[in-house]
């Protein structure tokens, strides 16, 4: 919907099917990597690829799989969403597929966007359990060096009064942005956030500029979001659309 409402036509490779709804994720059953092989193989030869982004991976051998048909394709640039949790804080990869992630795909990756649990737990190599105590750009100088070109670390998990992104490059903090906190949970906050980027880099836009123009997507996406169940609220990728339907209304 992301891709759609940002003049994107989005090709899907499924790595994973899921039992969840809005409260949380019940199960996770990881498609088999040579369909996956098959699926984006099939896709990729019969269509240009401007962007890719990668989320739920769901096992070591899909990881190892994707890294391979990425090293084909070194000019398209890469957005990595590491979805190792759910919202509600259900675990969606383990150990072995984090380290796996940081072996194979870090290195292919252009740019990186892990909220603030997210890149500590990226940047604890040694499974140490120290990763609270990691400062956020110490995580950032961490990912950097597996080889990322660039990474979005969002601060929605962060007690803090504004929303803040901060935006890390080889020379360090590029840019902060911060947002106003909205009120409530929501549901693919970050799966927004990541496939707005890769809209943004698919239409040519540099990272740092597709990097802020995707966040003002997402978070008027999310200010426009609905609860349509009984858990979290999800974003309305398409408010332009309907607030340009009221306008024309009036």
């Amino acid at each position: 919907m992301t891709f759609s409402a940002m003049g994107c036509h989005a090709l899907s490779v499924i790595t994973a099917l899921t039992v969840q709804d809005t409260i949380g994720v019940d199960s996770v059953l990881a498609i088999d990597s040579d369909w996956v092989e098959d699926q984006a193989r099939a896709l990729l030869e019969d269509m240009h690829v401007a962007a890719f982004k990668i989320g739920l991976l769901g096992s070591i051998e899909n990881i190892t799989v994707i890294a391979e048909i990425l090293a084909d394709y070194p000019d398209v640039p890469l957005v990595l969403d590491p979805v190792l949790a759910s919202g509600r804080g259900d675990e969606l990869a383990d150990e072995e597929m984090i380290s796996a992630l940081r072996e194979l795909l870090l290195p292919q990756t252009t740019i990186l966007t892990p909220n603030s649990l997210e890149a500590r737990r990226l940047s604890d190599e040694d499974n140490e359990g120290l990763e609270d105590n990691l400062s956020l750009i110490e995580c950032a100088r961490r990912l950097l060096g597996y080889g990322c070109e660039y990474v979005l670390v969002t601060g929605t998990h962060e007690n803090t009064a504004q929303v803040v992104n901060n935006l890390y490059g080889e020379a360090g903090l590029i840019c902060s942005d911060a947002w106003d906190r909205l009120p409530g949970s929501y549901h693919g906050s970050g799966c927004t956030l990541a496939s707005a980027i890769a809209a943004n880099l698919a239409h040519g836009l540099p990272v740092p500029e597709a990097v802020r123009d995707a966040q003002d997507y997402t978070w008027q996406a999310l200010a426009a979001g609905f609860r349509p169940g009984m858990g979290q609220y999800v974003p309305d990728r398409f408010f332009w659309a309907r607030a340009a339907g009221e306008d024309g209304d009036a």
